[in-house]
């Protein structure tokens, strides 16, 4: 007999994961929801001999990888050894509540035609606070976690955001394969939101569930505001920007874009980060032709239409500047048709 296949396979990509993972793995053991199974990432940690299942009553592989890829390489390349029909990304410091994955498989149902989902991500530290509910992305090209150190009662509903944050998110593996996955140059940092734009261009919609609930750490393994996140974040922003904001807007925003990026240049003496800020900068457009060539592939391949693109970006600054959240009434209407294959992999950014 040839085994069914689970319908969610759960990824975890752990570097030097430490205490983190095997909370992580018992929270997904503690799942009410059985119908998954679980690939782990050893992405080169010092730490990862110590990786183990143990206890863990569902399917488990473990895939080792001699160097850290990246966030984004390290989830590709489980993506493309998972068989269920779901990919269900979790971070190794996000603790999925017991009827996490219930709640998604029950969205799925009540959600016919959707292939993105989002978590309600609370604080670890205080879980009466939000770590965010969803990613939301001004036409500025900054992007921001909604309604982060908020009160998680405000989440009392779903809703339809521009896309997850990847800490726990829930992409439909056909879905994810088709736009090429994350852009594998990223490493780590603004990878998801650059993905939850490329699949609104492919006419994707993504659904915040509010039941479907995880406790995050947050930058528990890169440090927050390290000079590490700050060179990614930097850099990354400017490719998310110059691959995804289709034209005619791209031609008319550019000029604030830039002036955005001259004000950072600016405060750099200020924060005291001009040296990590600036290398990032001139990364980026290092890479311009590059870059550019991979926007025509993915702007070639769009089927959302410039209107209904732009409608799920944040135009409101004062969402953008309070990191309020900007989630919206669920829409119900027909979709585009099947996401086209884009030709763009990635792997060799």
């Amino acid at each position: 007999m040839v085994a069914r296949a689970p319908l969610i396979s759960v990824l975890v990509v752990a570097y030097n994961s430490g205490t983190y993972l095997p909370r992580c793995l018992a929270a997904l053991e503690a799942q009410t929801f059985r119908d998954f199974e679980v690939l782990v990432l050893d992405n080169g940690s010092p730490d990862g001999k110590g990786i183990a299942f143990d206890g863990l009553g569902v399917p488990a592989r473990l895939v080792r990888s001699p160097e850290n890829v990246g966030f984004a390489a390290g989830n590709n390349l489980l993506a493309r050894q998972a068989e269920g029909t779901w990919l269900a990304l979790l971070n190794p410091d996000a603790f999925a509540e017991t009827d996490w994955l219930q709640a998604f498989a029950d969205a799925v149902t009540r959600y016919d035609g959707i292939a993105v989902f989002g978590s309600t991500q609370l604080l670890d530290s205080d879980p009466g606070l939000l770590d965010g509910a969803g990613d939301h992305y001004s036409p500025l090209g900054l992007a921001w976690r909604g309604d982060r150190l908020k009160p998680a009662s405000l989440i009392d509903e779903d809703a339809e955001v521009m896309g997850p944050c990847a800490a726990a998110a829930f992409y439909r593996r056909d879905a994810f394969a088709r736009v090429g996955g994350f852009a594998e140059s990223y490493f780590c940092y603004y990878e998801d939101v650059e993905l939850g734009l490329r699949l609104r261009l492919a006419g994707e919609r993504c659904i915040q569930l509010a039941g479907a609930r995880v406790r995050h750490v947050a930058s528990a393994i890169t440090g927050q505001n390290s000079e590490f996140s700050r060179y990614h974040i930097t850099r990354n922003r400017i490719w998310t920007f110059l691959r995804t904001m289709p034209a005619p807007v791209f031609h008319l925003i550019l000029p604030l874009f830039l002036a955005q990026l001259g004000l950072i240049i600016l405060l750099g003496p200020v924060r005291g980060d001009s040296a990590v800020r600036g290398r990032a900068i001139y990364d980026a457009f290092a890479a311009f032709p590059a870059v550019m060539r991979q926007r025509a592939t993915i702007q070639a391949s769009r089927r959302a239409g410039i209107i209904a693109f732009l409608a799920a970006l944040s135009w409101n600054p004062a969402k953008l500047f309070g990191s309020k959240g900007d989630r919206r009434p669920i829409r119900h209407e027909n979709r585009a048709g099947p996401i086209p294959p884009t030709g763009v992999e990635h792997a060799t950014d």
